[in-house]
């Protein structure tokens, strides 16, 4: 009945869980979802154990990795911008990599221009993209048709990127700049 609304339910799950550190009871998932049904709930909860993305221990529901599952955009260029970011697949995380799990994704760096922010080829970036980007702040940005990784920076009305790395230029739009997000964190495998 609800197929459609799953992911919908399911970030509302989130959103409660991040605000308040526990999963919702069912009585509080009626309220979420605005549904007088415990069976539709159940419906639904069963669904997600199906699914992997929460496990049943005793009469406890736990969520599991997949529950921290945000969208893995694909790669972005720490250098020159280059080609548009394309979805790859999902990647779980902890969560204390992120608090907003619905405008929260991820990308995987490449290149050199950030490593004295300490992002380095090959790190995955976490970015959310409901963040108003303040000067500093490092963000995924598309300017003038390339995607890139940089420092955004506000210098009055004027706009810029700003490299982490001083082999790199500053880049001032010529057309346009749209920013993808925030990076709210970074992590690394070594």
């Amino acid at each position: 009945m609800f197929e459609s609304n799953k992911d919908s339910l399911l970030n509302k799950v989130k959103k409660f869980y991040f605000k308040n550190r526990r999963l919702p009871t069912y009585r509080e998932m009626s309220k979420l979802f605005k549904l007088s049904s415990t069976s539709t709930i159940a419906y639904n909860v069963n669904k997600w154990i199906d699914a992997g993305i929460f496990v049943l221990e005793g009469k406890s529901l736990v969520p599991t990795r997949k529950f921290f599952a945000i969208p893995l955009l694909g790669s972005i260029k720490a250098g020159s911008p280059d080609d548009a970011v394309e979805h790859f697949d999902s990647y779980a995380f902890q969560e204390f990599t992120f608090s907003d799990p619905e405008n929260s994704y991820a990308l995987k760096v490449s290149g050199d221009s950030m490593i004295d922010e300490g992002i380095k080829d090959g790190d995955l970036v976490i970015l959310d993209k409901s963040k108003e980007p303040k000067s500093g702040d490092v963000v995924a940005a598309y300017i003038d048709d390339g995607w890139t990784l940089k420092y955004f920076m506000k210098n009055g009305k004027k706009v810029f990127l700003k490299a982490g790395n001083r082999k790199y230029k500053d880049i001032y739009p010529q057309r346009s700049l749209e920013l993808g997000g925030v990076v709210v964190n970074v992590v690394r495998s070594y």
